[in-house]
């Protein structure tokens, strides 16, 4: 199982963009997916995350009302969307997604099946 993570960038306090990891190598029936980010000088942190229904989500507090997590099942892709960008957001972004549905031990990043590369989100005040 792959994780390909894409749509990072340079954004203007503000404004927004689009994160995609695209999963390859298995089809997703179950777990929990989502997305942790790390920033300079900081532990890295899950920021959002869903489960497969899609009637499950976790927004960490300094994202919650701005950032939007999401899945497109027939494209097995999850999405993040982040609006209301500020240049606290400034980390690099990384998807994940573990098997078995175990949210609350993925959140903590106590169970994570599956990395994919950073990819970098720079918001400039």
């Amino acid at each position: 199982v792959q994780l390909q993570a894409s749509g990072g960038g340079l954004a203007q306090a503000g404004g927004s963009l689009r994160l995609s990891c695209d999963v390859s190598g298995a089809t997703l029936t179950s777990g929990t997916m989502g997305w942790f980010r790390r920033a300079p000088g900081k532990e890295r942190e899950c920021v959002a995350a869903i489960n497969w229904s899609g009637d499950g989500t976790y927004y960490a507090d300094s994202v919650r009302g701005r950032f939007t997590i999401s899945r497109e099942k027939a494209k097995n892709t999850f999405v993040l969307q982040l609006n209301s960008l500020k240049p606290e957001d400034t980390a690099t972004y990384y998807c994940a997604y573990e098997r078995r549905g175990w949210m609350i031990a993925f959140i903590g990043e106590k169970r994570v099946d599956y990395w994919g590369r950073g990819t970098l989100v720079t918001v400039s005040s």
